[in-house]
């Protein structure tokens, strides 16, 4: 174990435990402190403004703090009281896995922080985009539901190949962009690789379509009315630059609707439009409307269709609930719907979400086929008969038989046994000796031994992933890139000292320590820097020192000119001091 348990961490399949890494916050050095510190006061100052009121609210339900880094453990404490938890990770997880966390009612945290030069905005989930983002607006009861809701429905989404390879180049653009010293045309080369996939993805699949809801609402959500909008989306609460422009009117505000599934972003950019749902509530209506369009309420030739494309582990359910979960290759179809279907290699027969006994992997090493539908001439399907009809028919055990369905499936045998359900329907029969053909074509020979035959007239669900999680081996997850570690120079650790003394100079921990003298080595060795100068300043106004105080502003002011892109950090910095903020 690589984190501390609680209960709702302890129902979490074993296939999920494989993402989450320990938060190891001693690691955290007095810098990403000190941006974490500068990100939250300047949030809580404008988002109490322009933040649903669940916000600032939240931030204390969830143990947020405004001047340390959030603890995992401490975090779990408090979000337990509320039915969550949280587990640390190293950035991005496959958007499948990322859903399954929340229908298990966990926020996933990558543990990284932003560098203090994307202090604004970075493409790389970090503990400020998920913990002062996502955690405090699950204090809200419905907000909360909804993304559990989200989770349980978009971990059924059904993806393609595509949708991965877009996975690991945005997974690689965010660790590149977040690592120290990477030259400019690396970043350039992974943010066009980027924009040529997301031109070239074909029709969107299911995952694609609610990871653009996902998006448009829980990253980058507005509530309210389009004339007096509100923060919710994480992406917002946690993006001191974006969370100012999105309120201007260069940002287009839309009323949500399902027509935001339609509306493709760019994770390198600023968003051109915003939508906004008038409640929490809506998102749910909105997030059923998706999931009527899902295969995995629609099933059928299509939603059979869209699994084999997807080339994933999935899983069809037939209309008496049999579940059949292995990778699925082709079907065989007539007058629009599926007569037949194949899967190759492991496969798995389920009820309920739970593997049939003798009916797993081991009994499929090799893929599984069945017919699907009604007998030609007969317009009772076999799930319907009566113990009366199936005799009447034939289908009982002992007796040599010919089924021959709509569409040219024809199954010979002699009948072995059934299996019922639980409403007494037969799910499977079996057969020995058994030929089954489309038309004059074998697709399984009395050679290959046992014939069992899932009955169902027609597919009503198909979903990502197998029914029960315990019949497939899940821990199997591969990444290609890591978080980079960049050395540190001795500069970088004398920095990372001089920052480290001011913090517990604030803190009371060594009120010994030379402020000035800091100062004077930072003009030395630092003279770029314009955070801890700024750390100085509040620190030299709420001891009355007015004197240290212009010195270090009069530097700052040199900083500004030769570095205008940090100008406006520092005057919001130098802003929230002289406001006398107390948070």
């Amino acid at each position: 174990m690589t984190f501390e348990s609680n209960f709702i961490l302890d129902k979490l399949p074993k296939h999920l435990k494989q993402y989450i890494k320990p938060q190891n916050y001693e690691e955290y050095t007095a810098i990403n402190q000190a941006v974490w510190r500068y990100v939250m006061r300047k949030n809580v100052d404008y988002l109490s403004k322009v933040a649903h009121k669940s916000y600032v609210d939240g931030l204390h339900k969830t143990g947020i703090a405004i001047d340390h880094i959030p603890n995992m453990y401490g975090m779990n404490r408090i979000l337990k009281e509320i039915g969550w938890a949280a587990v640390a990770v190293d950035g991005f997880i496959p958007p499948s896995a990322f859903m399954e966390f929340q229908a298990y009612n966990i926020l996933v945290i990558a543990s990284d922080i932003r560098q203090l030069e994307h202090i604004e905005y970075t493409p790389a989930p970090d503990i400020i985009h998920e913990g002062a983002g996502h955690a405090p607006i699950i204090a809200n009861p419905e907000y909360a539901e909804y993304l559990r809701r989200f989770g349980e429905i978009g971990s059924k989404a059904l993806s393609s190949k595509k949708d991965y390879e877009l996975y690991e180049a945005v997974r690689h653009l965010s660790i590149i962009k977040e690592a120290e010293g990477t030259p400019q045309d690396l970043i350039e080369k992974a943010e066009k690789r980027i924009e040529e996939l997301q031109q070239n993805m074909g029709e969107p699949s299911e995952m694609a379509l609610i990871r653009n809801l996902h998006w448009w609402t829980v990253e980058y959500g507005l509530i309210g009315t389009l004339e007096n909008p509100k923060i919710y989306g994480a992406g917002l609460l946690s993006s001191i630059g974006e969370s100012a422009w999105c309120m201007t009117d260069e940002v287009k505000k839309i009323p949500y609707s399902l027509e935001a599934v339609h509306t493709s972003f760019d994770i390198t950019k600023p968003q051109p439009q915003l939508f906004v749902t008038p409640d929490f509530a809506y998102l749910n209506q909105v997030l059923e409307e998706f999931a009527n369009t899902m295969a995995l309420r629609k099933g059928g030739l299509s939603g059979l269709e869209k699994l084999v494309e997807s080339k994933e582990l999935g899983t069809i359910e037939l209309s008496t609930g049999i579940q059949i979960s292995g990778n699925f290759t082709r079907a065989i179809a007539h007058e629009g719907k599926p007569i037949y279907f194949f899967t190759e290699g492991k496969t798995a027969l389920s009820y309920r979400e739970k593997e049939l006994i003798g009916h797993g992997t081991k009994h499929y090493p090799n893929g599984f086929g069945a017919p699907i539908g009604k007998l030609k001439g007969i317009n009772i399907a076999i799930e319907d008969m009566s113990p009366r009809d199936l005799k009447a028919y034939n289908i009982y055990e002992g007796e040599v038989v010919t089924l021959e369905f709509i569409g040219g499936i024809t199954v010979s045998g002699k009948i072995i046994t059934g299996t019922r359900n639980l409403k007494g329907e037969i799910i499977l029969i079996s057969f020995s000796n058994c030929t089954v053909k489309h038309h004059d074509q074998i697709l399984f020979h009395p050679e290959q031994g046992l014939y069992n035959m899932a009955v169902g007239q027609s597919i009503v669900s198909v979903f990502n992933g197998p029914a029960d999680l315990s019949s497939f081996d899940l821990i199997t997850h591969k990444i290609s890139d890591t978080t980079i570690k960049t050395p540190k120079t001795k500069l970088d650790l004398q920095l990372e000292q001089l920052y480290k003394q001011v913090r517990e100079f604030r803190e009371g921990e060594n009120t010994t320590i030379s402020r000035n003298k800091v100062f004077q080595e930072l003009l030395s060795n630092h003279p770029e820097d314009w955070l801890l100068p700024v750390e100085l300043y509040e620190l030299a106004m709420n001891n009355g020192d007015s004197e240290f105080a212009n010195e270090i502003s009069a530097h700052l002011a040199n900083v500004k000119r030769n570095k205008p892109s940090v100008g406006r950090l520092i005057d919001d910095g130098l802003e929230l001091v002289d406001k006398n903020l107390v948070i």
